[in-house]
């Protein structure tokens, strides 16, 4: 009886952690600047990487569990300066068209 309830009070304060870690959400990164991201980009891998040495050394479960979190919250991260990033390039690119001052084509990895 005892360790079934110490084995759900376990679980549960995972389940705490797991909830109550930030989640990043892409439209709030959508209004943030170049540099910005980037130093949200700088600062979630240099907490994976204190996460990772956590893990090798035997760390405790929940900094274990976050690895995913931030993982995810990289990847976003870098899909929303990407976006940006091409927004930007496939305006300039229809600004020059018009004017026909630069080539009309697009990038291959812009098309």
């Amino acid at each position: 009886k005892k360790s079934f309830l110490s084995s759900l009070l376990a679980f549960l304060f995972l389940c705490y952690i797991i909830v109550t870690m930030v989640k990043i959400i892409a439209h709030e990164l959508r209004n943030k600047s170049k540099a910005e991201l980037l130093a949200q980009l700088k600062d979630l891998k240099s907490e994976l990487a204190t996460l990772r040495v956590a893990q090798v050394t035997g760390g405790a479960a929940n900094k274990i569990s976050k690895i995913k979190v931030v993982r995810k919250g990289i990847a976003r991260v870098l899909t929303v300066y990407r976006q940006t990033e091409r927004s930007a390039v496939k305006s300039k690119i229809a600004a020059d068209s018009k004017d026909k001052t630069g080539k009309a084509r697009l990038p291959l990895d812009l098309r």
